[in-house]
């Protein structure tokens, strides 16, 4: 999941340093991150893993580094798994 979030970011993203320059809990807005390049990072993602985010994920939170994305990602897949 780590590596495609990471391809996601670096195709999305826009982020002016290199992908293998950000650690998993740096702040991607900090990072350069901007709101238009995360909703089409989220878009990716949705695209990605075949899935969509409720509207109580739709935040700065969300995508606020590459472990947060991984952690929002993994609970969606494991609400939909249960559903």
């Amino acid at each position: 999941m780590n590596d495609t979030i990471r391809g996601l970011l670096g195709k999305f993203g826009g982020l002016p340093v290199a992908l293998d320059q950000i650690a998993d809990e740096t702040d991607l807005y900090s990072a350069g991150l901007s709101s238009f390049a995360s909703v089409q990072l989220m878009l990716g993602i949705e695209d990605a893993f075949d899935i969509e985010f409720p509207d109580n994920l739709l935040n700065r939170k969300s995508f606020a580094s590459i472990a947060a994305i991984e952690k929002t990602v993994g609970m969606i897949l494991d609400h939909r798994k249960v559903a």
